[in-house]
């Protein structure tokens, strides 16, 4: 007993020096899904990309990351979660500098998609390893305040850094710039947690990883296409079938196997299962806000990029202060559902104070106003649902439990964004057949801004709905007030 109390003080600086280095990773990961969205335009002049495969540059990285998340984090509960994380680092780290060096599309493409697969083996392992760093409730609470900070706010930090990168150095700095990151944050891999592997042989459920990959291919590659095909396409709708029939099939084989990709008792639970619903649903608001008020700011006011990225910066302060000051303080003190049900209605409010938004509107009266609610809902949202997505799971499925979050956010995002966009598309398209006979640049500006106020309209909907389905669905309790409440086995004193 003396042992483990003279080692405990070392042990607790070591697992918050640890949270810094997978808070780095997390924040690559987050970065990289807004940063290059800047560098585009200029990589597409540069290496000479049509308008037709530009969308490629986001879908490869987006497929390969969505599709094989679950892989990824059963990969790490079986082969160690430190090894997964710097394999998963390196990876992406290289990813990014071939991508940075391209030549031409098709290396771009390729490093993209590498990206995405290595992306895929990092994001669940660098969760997982927080879920078994912090198993004390009022630690676990600070831990995850802070990783759901960078999860909801550093895609707006994105936006500045490839900003200034694509403006003052190159857009190929958006990539390099992953490399020093990785540098870094590998520095932490002696304090992260100590691998422990399940006895005997990993055993890989290879008929579910085929059902979840492809299934989760085809859903993925089916909302990118919406934004261009339209939901009515045949091959959409084609897509979305089969790719539904595909997850449905995944389920029935997980319920049927012994050693499954996806116990089916992680997502039963209903507290993760409402975890997982609110950060799928949440994210849709958070894309309506950054791809709408994007091209709002860009297209409609004349802002650059440098300006705005920098003009998303409160919003970003606005999640600090719900994540990292009041959903940290009060995650081991309510009950998880007073804080991500409150959380969406703010973010639905947020969102729905842009439906007024015109032409002529001010950052100040017309944007920022929604940027803080937005931001400060989206932090109480992100942190305890990042929290309660691995809560109570044994420590061999952290993992994967890890990874399914990952998934709900990416499967979510990619829905989001295509339904949101085709359905500002299509107002923007009615609104300018109606006023053909008297086009003008006003009027075709105003025709933009009636699209995303549509959007707008939809996105509050969307959140207005999930906060109601959680407070539904979410039955966990308050947390115990005795340190140790049981969230997933704790590990050994001794880290490294």
């Amino acid at each position: 007993m003396s042992q483990r109390s003279g080692t405990q003080p070392e042990a607790n600086s070591r697992r918050w020096l640890a949270l810094l280095f997978i808070g780095l990773a997390q924040l690559m990961i987050v970065l990289d899904i807004t940063i290059v969205n800047i560098a585009l335009p200029s990589a597409q002049k540069d290496l000479g990309i049509s308008d037709g495969d530009r969308q490629w540059v986001i879908t490869a990285y987006t497929l390969a990351f969505g599709s094989l998340l679950l892989l990824g984090g059963r990969i790490a509960d079986y082969t160690g979660r430190r090894r997964a994380f710097l394999i998963g680092l390196f990876g992406f780290a290289g990813a990014s500098a071939l991508g940075g060096a391209a030549s031409g599309f098709e290396v771009l493409l390729s490093a993209r998609a590498l990206q995405g697969g290595f992306a895929a083996l990092l994001a669940p392992s660098a969760l997982s390893l927080l879920t078994v760093s912090f198993t004390e409730a009022r630690e676990r609470a600070k831990a995850f305040g802070i990783y759901g900070a960078i999860a909801a706010g550093g895609g707006a930090i994105g936006l500045v850094v490839g900003g200034l990168l694509t403006e003052y150095l190159d857009w190929r700095w958006c990539l390099y710039v992953n490399v020093p990151i990785a540098a870094i944050a590998a520095f932490g891999w002696s304090v992260l947690p100590r691998d422990t592997r399940s006895e005997g042989r990993a055993r890989f459920d290879i008929p579910g990883v085929l059902l979840a990959v492809t299934g989760l291919v085809a859903v993925v590659y089916g909302c990118s296409e919406a934004e261009s095909e339209g939901w009515d396409s045949r091959l959409v709708i084609g897509l979305l079938v089969l790719g539904a029939v595909l997850l449905l099939a995944f389920v029935m084989v997980e319920r049927s196997v012994a050693r499954p990709l996806l116990p089916l008792r992680v997502i039963a639970d209903r507290t993760r299962g409402s975890a997982y619903l609110a950060v799928g649903l949440s994210v849709v608001g958070m894309f309506a806000m950054f791809l709408f008020l994007t091209y709002y700011m860009q297209i409609v006011k004349g802002y650059s990029a440098l300006v705005t990225g920098v003009a998303f910066l409160p919003m970003t302060a606005s999640v600090l202060a719900g994540a990292g000051g009041l959903a940290s303080r009060l995650i081991p003190k309510v009950p998880p559902r007073l804080l991500v049900a409150p959380g969406l209605l703010i973010a639905a409010t947020g969102v729905a104070l842009l439906i007024p938004l015109d032409v002529d509107s001010s950052y100040a009266a017309g944007v920022l106003p929604a940027e803080i609610l937005v931001g400060f809902g989206m932090g109480l949202v992100m942190a305890p649902s990042m929290n309660y997505a691995t809560h109570g799971v044994q420590e061999q499925d952290a993992g994967v439990a890890s990874a399914t979050v990952n998934t709900a956010q990416q499967i979510g995002g990619s829905i989001g964004t295509a339904l949101l966009n085709t359905i500002a598309t299509s107002t923007t398209s009615d609104y300018m057949a109606a006023h053909a006979h008297r086009m003008t640049p006003q009027t075709a500006k105003a025709g933009l801004v009636e699209g995303f106020s549509d959007g707008f309209v939809w996105s509050s909907t969307i959140l207005a709905g999930a906060a109601v389905l959680v407070a539904l669905l979410m039955n966990a309790p308050r947390p115990a007030r005795e340190p140790g409440a049981q969230d997933v086995t704790p590990l050994p004193v001794h880290m490294g």
